[in-house]
């Protein structure tokens, strides 16, 4: 049965354009307030808090807790809908990056760290299910490829500024601005209301389906695969190769340029291809990736295998797309949510357990991460969508704000 239809989809209602911008907006601000943090994080925390590694990880598994706690905004839904949730979680976000410079302590920070990671966190999870709920099956994979774009330019914008702004203001100057963007974008928001009432009500409880299993696996072994990466590609950039601040700083920054271009040709191949081939050719690859990881003595091959990385990690988004697929429309807010929890259970273990094998041999880190690539492999190969109503197609003027 194909999985991908190739017709053309229907125009973008004024209420889904609406939502669109919406969520262009906030995701913009969401990131300036992410990235900005994670920029300065390790140098505010080791020069102003006096941090060395036990507190840095303590922290770092703090920053990933709410995201474990993501499906307890189920039971916020129940008092308010989800457009306001996401503008009131960018707010909290921007609320927690700008006080961080202020309290430059191990308790202070922590604290700070947890009120940013419940504002971002939030929003990551409600901007799926909005995204999934105002945008079919046809628009959905465009809608997601342009807000990664926009991830991507804002994160090449906030590394810019940052380093600007380190001439001219310390720390507490520089997170207090980060912050009034971001929260001004959440407050911004809440005076929005980009809802429509042809949006199937969401059902308000926690639940796991029988026939979403699959779903859970992809999640699951997508979040264990992305710790893998997160925790350990960049430190071994530095730890065995030496790369530098600088030689870092750019890596990032080409990176982020390449995943602009690329990210809405992604959204555009899922509809042409269907999520079984891409998932195929990320797991594939990010195999390959993770044994040249584990034994290569190139520092060029494994740069360039970095941005392939990230790259291909996109294709994540398809997880989501086929769960739209499949599901109940009216499943979307509360699977995604526990869908996140799901993704975050990785986010607790693999770091401890991928610093203990480091210890150990550090290739047994990212073999261990073979490993997940090739289940991952193997579950998507199960697979199966019902085919395309008429209507969906793959063409990305439909979500172009006009």
């Amino acid at each position: 049965m194909p999985e991908a239809s190739k017709a053309q989809p229907a125009a973008i209602s004024s209420q889904a354009r609406r939502m669109f911008l919406f969520l262009m907006v906030l995701t913009a601000a969401s990131q300036i307030g992410m990235q900005g943090w994670v920029t300065l994080f390790n140098n505010f925390a080791v020069e102003r808090a006096g941090f060395g590694g036990f507190e840095v990880g303590l922290v770092q598994g703090l920053r990933e807790v709410p995201g474990f706690l993501s499906l307890l905004v189920v039971y916020v839904l129940l008092v308010l809908p989800e457009h306001r949730i996401v503008a009131l979680a960018i707010a909290t976000l921007g609320l927690g990056v700008g006080l961080t410079g202020l309290f430059p302590s191990f308790w202070g920070i922590a604290a700070t760290t947890l009120i940013m990671s419940f504002g971002f966190h939030y929003y990551e999870t409600l901007n799926m299910s909005l995204t999934l709920q105002y945008f079919d099956r046809s628009q959905a994979p465009l809608v997601f490829g342009r807000l990664r774009s926009v991830t991507g330019i804002s994160n090449i914008a906030v590394g810019l500024l940052v380093l600007l702004a380190t001439r001219v203001l310390d720390y507490p100057g520089i997170y207090a601005g980060l912050g009034v963007v971001v929260a001004a974008a959440g407050l911004w928001a809440l005076t929005q209301n980009p809802s429509h009432a042809e949006v199937p009500v969401q059902r308000k409880k926690m639940f796991l389906r029988r026939k979403y299993t699959l779903y859970y696996i992809l999640t699951f072994l997508a979040g264990a695969r992305r710790q893998v990466f997160m925790a350990f590609a960049v430190f071994l950039l530095v730890k065995k190769f030496g790369m530098s601040v600088g030689e870092i700083t750019g890596l990032f920054i080409f990176n982020n340029a390449v995943n602009v271009v690329a990210n809405p040709l992604i959204g555009r191949a899922i509809n042409r291809y269907g999520e079984r081939a891409l998932l195929t050719v990320e797991y594939l690859t990010v195999t390959v990736v993770f044994c040249v990881y584990a034994f290569s003595e190139s520092k060029l091959l494994v740069a360039c295998l970095y941005v392939l990385d990230q790259l291909v990690i996109n294709f994540a988004m398809c997880v989501s797309t086929y769960f739209q697929k499949v599901g109940d429309p009216k499943d979307i807010a509360p699977t995604m949510a526990v869908g996140f929890t799901i993704n975050h259970i990785a986010a607790v273990v693999i770091p401890v357990v991928g610093g203990a094998l480091w210890l150990w041999d550090a290739r047994m880190v990212f073999l261990g991460g073979a490993v997940l690539s090739l289940c991952s492999l193997i579950a998507a190969q199960f697979i199966r969508t019902p085919p395309a109503e008429a209507g969906a197609g793959s063409q990305d003027h439909v979500v172009r704000a006009k």
